[in-house]
């Protein structure tokens, strides 16, 4: 048990170095594309050049701990929206789990022969064989919703690190507009899209 402690913590140390390692390599690299200008032509400046990698990172820290990755992206007000998920999940797991194991081992004392269980008189053989079978599958549900909210946490991190990459500048219009038909006299409602160079 001590030797498997030790093997952990010796690989969360190289990996912390591993780490270290490679936001230095992306540090020069980021220099060596602001000195070459390699960066997207326009108003953009050091601040705002576009990190392809951001989006792979934002859904690793996710991936490591739920809500890591929008702490990155600075949208601190998502993490107990995926918190909660979690909770309630978790919660209604572990309810499930302790009224699955109450009736069933009230049904085993009924089988056994015994008559002293707490649902003795109010539920029926048949009723106990049902309330297992009803709160194991809500008890799968459960664990199948928590680990949906984990999946898409990971998921909303990178999606939200991809938006906010997205150009939204003055240059790119998407609008609606409604014109008067002059040969008919009716309007034609319709978008349109604007591209500014």
């Amino acid at each position: 048990m001590k030797s498997r402690i030790f093997i952990l913590v010796a690989f969360c140390f190289c990996f912390q170095f591993s780490a270290l390692a490679q936001e230095k390599k992306e540090n020069k690299a980021e220099k060596q594309n602001l000195e070459e200008g390699l960066i997207i032509e326009g108003e953009l400046d050091t601040k705002d050049a576009i990190d392809p990698l951001s989006p792979a990172r934002a859904a690793f820290y996710s991936a490591v701990l739920p809500g890591l990755g929008h702490i990155h992206l600075k949208q601190y007000w998502k993490v107990p929206v995926i918190y909660a998920g979690l909770g309630a999940g978790t919660y209604f797991y572990i309810n499930n789990h302790n009224d699955y194991k109450r009736y069933r081992e009230a049904y085993k004392r009924r089988l056994a022969g015994f008559q002293d269980d707490e649902f003795y008189g109010s539920v029926t053989d048949k009723g106990l064989e049902e309330a297992q079978k009803t709160l194991k599958r809500n008890k799968e549900l459960s664990l199948l919703v928590t680990a949906g909210v984990y999946v898409l946490n990971i998921v909303w991190a990178n999606v939200d690190a991809h938006l906010l990459q997205f150009n939204v500048d003055e240059n790119l219009t998407f609008m609606p507009h409604y014109k008067l038909n002059e040969f008919d006299n009716s309007g034609d409602v319709g978008l349109t899209v604007n591209f500014k160079f």
